[in-house]
């Protein structure tokens, strides 16, 4: 039987990277997207900048070259760029480059790539509880801004890829031990992994458009 093709985005360090080191162990053709590129044993390293459109194109159609298809994305890349601070300080070109990475690399990465995507497809997208509305959060406002945006592309692209059998949700893996969430994190990077991982190996397909933390939906 064909393995299962995944893209994962961000994979040249913490959850990005330990998801796709499992998905590689699982069995997978893993595609390993990378802004800096560091081998990874067992996958296809491929050079992507998330927020370079034409990038984002020429990526879509290598794997068409390559493989033919793409059953399975992952967009875990995102950045962090203000830890303090509030609403009403955020600076314009933070929140604008915070959007850029968090919310729309991951839609275009999805136009680009959906074309691909067989009946039974997933698409996760790794978000935050920093972005629900149901529990506002006070910190890193630019970042959490723009993970509530993710949310809401997930939700509108759930809806618009229903039909087409494919399934789309975001995920908060919680507060890791990686470069982004420091030291003091109190979930381990597989923990984290794991909580990203469920949606993909183990998720009725069917599930599509929700909020999802350790095989849990989470209120928006």
């Amino acid at each position: 039987m064909t393995q299962p093709i995944a893209l994962v985005t961000g994979a040249s360090r913490g959850l990005g990277r330990e998801v796709a080191r499992r998905l590689v162990a699982e069995g997978y053709t893993v595609l390993a997207g990378m802004r800096n590129t560091t081998p990874l044993p067992g996958a296809e390293v491929i050079p992507l900048d998330v927020t370079d459109e034409i990038g984002i194109l020429a990526v879509a159609d290598a794997v068409k070259i390559r493989h033919r298809r793409l059953d399975v994305l992952v967009n875990c890349a995102g950045i962090l760029l203000d830890q303090a601070g509030d609403a009403c300080s955020i600076e314009a070109s933070r929140l604008r480059q915070s959007f850029e990475t968090n919310a729309i690399a991951p839609l275009r990465l999805v136009q680009a790539l959906v074309p691909l995507m067989p009946r039974g497809g997933r698409i996760v997208n790794v978000s935050s509880g920093g972005g629900q509305l149901s529990t506002p959060a006070t910190w890193a406002p630019a970042y959490c801004i723009s993970k509530t945006a993710l949310n809401a592309v997930t939700v509108q692209l759930a809806e618009s890829l229903r039909p087409r059998g494919i399934a789309v949700n975001a995920v908060c893996p919680g507060w890791v031990r990686t470069d982004m969430g420091g030291p003091e994190a109190p979930r381990s990077l597989q923990q984290g992994a794991d909580s990203i991982l469920w949606l993909v190996l183990q998720a009725d397909p069917g599930l599509t458009g929700g909020f999802w933390r350790d095989g849990e939906r989470i209120p928006w």
